[in-house]
């Protein structure tokens, strides 16, 4: 969840040779390489992901390098082109990923002790609309952001729900008087809180964690929407990693309580996660053509 930062630059990984096969086998001398979504622009992401880093290096007894990358799809591809092992993706990532190269989820956040956000739409609390249905009311008036375009909550989802009211069918077709793509989530709640924009839709989980740090104001800012429940974002492992290593990473993340680590995710610790969980997120995207049936 995550301020672009690099830490490293990506190294060859355990699938740079090519094999596939389900009992392919990692060795420990090479680097184990991560890559993370840029969900956030702004926190405490970078010294997390260094003592996440240490913790990973010095549980499985080999070097590890984590890489923070732009935007979300350049993920997509690191897995895509076995340039990374492991991946921090958003649920669309993952299932797009997973369509493209076989990731495989094995973990995810728990947010107070359930693995479950919402998609939110915020607007400024000096606006008089107080539902989704008043604030589209007159949307030739009004502005709209989007966070990256391939953001499960702060995208598919709400673009899914402003289709359903016939408001939107993509940035080039839509009744608002101007939509906008923010690229991360903490940019969208400036944005709205500064009165850039109008309206925008937002992962609850990182709202909440911005107005507990204070990057945000509660009092200028208030949710008109709320989705149904999303399963959380996974960490996906490359397709072919064996058993061994994905139960080994399961049992380290499962295992960690380090403040800076879980705060960075404004999580209460972590849990198994798998491709079954993330079901609805993909007849979402096949929904919206993102991916083909």
């Amino acid at each position: 969840m995550f301020m672009i930062f690099l830490i490293g630059v990506v190294a060859g990984c355990s699938t740079s040779n090519g094999e596939q096969d389900n009992n392919k086998e990692s060795s420990d001398s090479e680097t184990f390489t991560i890559g993370v979504i840029p969900a956030q622009t702004e926190g405490e992401i970078d010294q997390a992901m260094v003592e996440l880093q240490d913790v990973l290096a010095d549980e499985l007894d080999r070097s590890v390098e984590i890489t923070t990358f732009p935007d979300y799809n350049g993920v997509v591809e690191a897995m895509n082109y076995e340039q990374i092992d492991m991946a921090f993706f958003g649920p669309l990532t993952y299932v797009i990923a997973h369509e493209k190269s076989g990731a495989e989820a094995i973990v995810t956040q728990l947010i107070d002790g359930e693995p479950f956000y919402h998609s939110y739409v915020i607007t400024n609390s000096e606006n008089s609309w107080t539902s989704l249905e008043a604030f589209i009311e007159n949307s030739n008036e009004h502005s709209f952001a989007f966070g990256d375009p391939n953001s499960t909550s702060g995208s598919l989802i709400p673009s899914i729900e402003l289709k359903d009211r016939d408001v939107f069918i993509d940035q080039d077709n839509h009744s608002f008087q101007s939509i906008m793509y923010t690229g991360s989530h903490d940019a969208t709640a400036l944005a709205v809180q500064n009165n850039q924009v109008d309206a925008g839709a937002i992962d609850s989980a990182i709202y909440n964690q911005l107005l507990e740090s204070g990057k945000i104001n509660e009092d200028k800012l208030k949710v008109i929407w709320k989705s149904d429940k999303l399963f959380q974002y996974p960490w996906a492992v490359a397709k072919g990693t064996d058993k061994e290593t994905k139960k080994r990473l399961q049992e380290i993340f499962l295992s960690i309580e380090n403040e800076t680590i879980l705060n960075a995710f404004g999580a209460s610790g972590f849990t198994e996660a798998s491709n079954e969980n993330y079901k609805s997120i993909r007849d979402a995207a096949v929904k919206q053509g993102l991916i083909k049936d």
